[in-house]
């Protein structure tokens, strides 16, 4: 079987955000980046060609276990893509609260990071880290 394509890089965070992120959102990017880090206590990680990612698990697909960021962002031309388990019950509230968002699949987007709730937004990425770190990281 096939190696996947989003593997982690040695590619640095702060450069590749500055070369691929659109430049209408490179300033939400660099707070993101910085956002995710303080939140999670992890080390940014370039994913592929274009996740940023903090923390690790492996999951099985089929029979290959596949190495995946346990949170993580991706700066798209349309919007800023958090993988954050937006559809878990525990994140309904911090939703509810964020500003002007859409989800779809466990992701949530986000326009413009002016139109949010930053303090909210923290309290989302911290309640997806834990949550991921508890079910594949604690046994």
């Amino acid at each position: 079987m096939a190696e996947p394509k989003t593997q982690p890089t040695d590619a640095d965070p702060v450069a590749f955000l500055g070369a691929k992120a659109p430049e209408k959102m490179r300033a939400d990017a660099q707070t993101l980046l910085r956002l995710f880090t303080d939140v999670t206590g992890e080390p940014p990680v370039v994913w592929g060609t274009s996740l940023i990612g903090y923390g690790r698990y492996t999951y099985l697909s089929g029979k290959t276990t596949v190495p995946w960021p346990l949170s993580a962002f991706a700066v798209r031309s349309a919007a800023l893509t958090l993988y954050i388990l937006a559809s878990a019950p525990e994140q309904a509230d911090h939703l509810a609260r964020l500003g002007k968002h859409t989800t779809g699949g466990g992701c949530l987007y986000i326009k413009r990071l002016s139109e949010v709730d930053m303090d909210v937004l923290r309290e989302i990425i911290a309640t997806a880290h834990a949550l991921m770190t508890a079910r594949h990281l604690s046994s």
